[in-house]
């Protein structure tokens, strides 16, 4: 597994969860969509909407990375000491909007405040993919690790990853939004912490440490290409395997059935929830 792409997905994760704007995404989800398909439905075309913008910025720094490829040493200690500069920014809560630089975007924005159903959520999802003073230094980092790929396309399957690390809490969190209540809610947006006399955002803390750890890893593994494997060797040949023996005719069998026997079981308790309300 590589170390990049988990570090663009948790990147995103963070992105969503940064003290300028933390739960904004959720809350308006929770309360203008709710839970169930419906939310699933917007939560695509939203993660679609962030597409449009992220992979063109994958490539782009991916193209601008293979034209110095022949540089790779070079590139390896500036993509690391960039990544540590922007974690040491994003430590003290320093950053920038990236949408700022973009042209078109904050029209983007205007008009996704007037728009109403998927189009909202299509435009909200173009927008929200670069937008925010807190999230501007994970978006530099993860487009400087793209840039280091070299290759406009993995470039852009890690903005993808980054995209992806977004919309997975933020669909998680809306579907669960009432029942974390206001004390759940209030873990998810962190706290400020005090650390030798100065005041720290605990997202903040996490995100500079978590971005100056690759960029020292990235320096030290030439890249990331002397970097261990997440996940060993051995363990994944193993999970193909397995993978392999469960692909077979009567496991695949037992699957169909246990999914028409869940979907029998769905359907007959909305029946009865409905004639409960008829009642």
């Amino acid at each position: 597994m590589d170390i990049g792409l988990v570090s663009a997905f948790l990147g995103g994760v963070l992105a969503l969860l940064s003290p300028c704007a933390a739960l904004l995404l959720p809350a308006f989800f929770a309360s203008t969509i709710g839970s169930g398909p419906r939310l699933l439905l917007h939560g695509a075309v939203f993660y679609v909407g962030m597409l449009v913008l992220l992979l063109p910025l994958g490539v782009a720094a991916g193209v601008v990375g293979s034209l110095f490829l022949q540089h790779r040493q070079g590139i390896v200690i500036v993509a690391s000491l960039v990544l540590i500069v922007l974690g040491i920014a994003q430590l003290f809560g320093a950053g920038f909007d990236v949408s700022r630089a973009l042209p078109g975007v904050s029209g983007l924005q205007s008009r996704a405040g007037a728009a109403t159903g998927l189009a909202k959520t299509f435009l909200l999802g173009i927008a929200s993919g670069v937008a925010g003073f807190c999230a501007g230094p994970i978006l530099g980092a993860v487009l400087t690790l793209a840039a280091s790929r070299g290759n406009p396309i993995t470039a852009a399957g890690l903005l993808a990853v980054y995209g992806a690390g977004m919309v997975a809490p933020l669909l998680g969190i809306a579907a669960l939004w009432r029942t974390l209540g206001d004390r759940g809610r209030r873990a998810l947006r962190g706290r400020s912490v005090t650390v030798l006399g100065r005041d720290f955002h605990t997202t903040s803390l996490v995100t500079g440490l978590l971005m100056i750890g690759v960029g020292i890893l990235f320096w030290t593994t030439n890249g990331l290409v002397g970097a261990p494997e997440l996940i060993p060797a051995d363990t994944q040949a193993w999970l193909t395997q397995q993978a392999a023996r469960a692909s077979g005719p009567v496991v695949e069998v037992t699957v169909i059935l246990l999914v028409a026997v869940a979907l029998l079981v769905g359907w007959g308790l909305r029946r009865r929830r409905a004639a409960d309300r008829l009642r």
